[in-house]
């Protein structure tokens, strides 16, 4: 089956399951940098049982697939995606015995960390002012102020290649600094020129522990004040590159002088040289010319190859 007949037949199917499909979707509007050329088909989640299905509906007709969240960490080229494209908004969550949280992978992340705090547990106040969702932090061990996911998650409810459906402990997803298992193949399977979204975050449970509510609520409060004093406001993707061992990125790219750099509407942020901003007009390829820039002065100047935190999507 062709890729075209796939999305159609796709299409018919999705229709069944009453979610509305939108074709040739502008997927600017879904991430936080606002860049992006078109979806083929894009179609929204509202809860992980539906996110389950479409996506099972996607691999029986071969259709290529990606899946985004609250569009933060990715860069997607001005020529867009093809297949299809899946909207995380399943966002429920429930509070369990044992001071645990339960939550569905589109949840929004500060939203999960203010209600963790309205309710005196604690863990997750790290996330109280990091845009993403659940599903992106499981993969890429999203973390802040030092702490990260990997801290409290207690399992992660994952759909796997086979169509089957498995709580993966902590130990299976084999977190590393900004990195999980699924990250690490799915960056693999980038590199083959393939894209099968083989692992899907469907949920995810995370151990919490009970602490003073006054004293969470200034804490999540101290973390939002920083973040407005040290990154930039506007439009941007988030931490560009992965922090070097011993030292940070935006620190290397700032003694590069690259503070400022503009290539058309983008620019290397002269609040944070980790934080690239599109000023309104950028488009994609401007920013990772300048990803590419930094990549190269960081290397000349000191040495040091600057790693992608960002996950790069579509053709380059």
């Amino acid at each position: 089956m062709t890729m075209i007949n796939g999305i159609a037949a796709f299409q018919a199917a999705i229709n069944a399951l009453h979610s509305a499909i939108r074709l040739n979707e502008p997927l600017a509007r879904y991430t936080t940098a606002r860049l992006g050329g078109p979806a083929d088909v894009l179609v929204e989640a509202t809860s992980a049982e539906e996110l389950k299905d479409i996506v099972l509906a996607a691999r029986k007709f071969g259709v290529p697939l990606t899946i985004l969240g609250g569009g933060a960490n990715v860069l997607v080229s001005d020529a867009g995606l093809r297949g299809l494209v899946i909207i995380n908004k399943a966002k429920r969550i429930e509070f369990r015995e044992l001071q645990q949280v339960w939550c569905e992978s589109g949840t929004v992340l500060p939203t999960l960390a203010r209600e963790c705090i309205a309710r005196g547990l604690a863990g997750l106040e790290w996330a109280v002012g990091v845009p993403g969702t659940v599903g992106g932090a499981v993969i890429g061990n999203a973390g802040a102020h030092g702490r990260d996911t990997a801290a409290d998650l207690l399992s992660a409810t994952i759909l796997n290649a086979d169509n089957e459906v498995s709580e993966w402990s902590k130990e299976a997803l084999a977190f590393e600094y900004r990195s999980s298992k699924i990250k690490r193949e799915a960056s693999s399977r980038l590199q083959n020129a393939t894209r099968t979204a083989s692992y899907v975050v469907l949920a995810a449970t995370f151990q919490l522990t009970p602490a003073d509510l006054i004293e969470l609520e200034k804490k999540a409060n101290d973390f939002n004040d920083y973040r407005r004093r040290t990154q930039p406001p506007g439009a941007s993707i988030g931490s560009m590159f992965k922090n070097p061992a011993g030292t940070a990125a935006g620190r290397l790219i700032d003694q590069c002088g690259l503070k400022g750099t503009r290539s058309g509407d983008a620019e290397i942020s002269t609040v944070h040289a980790n934080f690239f901003v599109n000023h309104g007009q950028a488009k994609a390829s401007d920013v990772k010319a300048l990803s590419d820039l930094a990549q190269q002065r960081v290397r000349e100047k000191v040495g040091i190859e600057l790693e992608l935190e960002i996950e790069l999507l579509g053709e380059w």
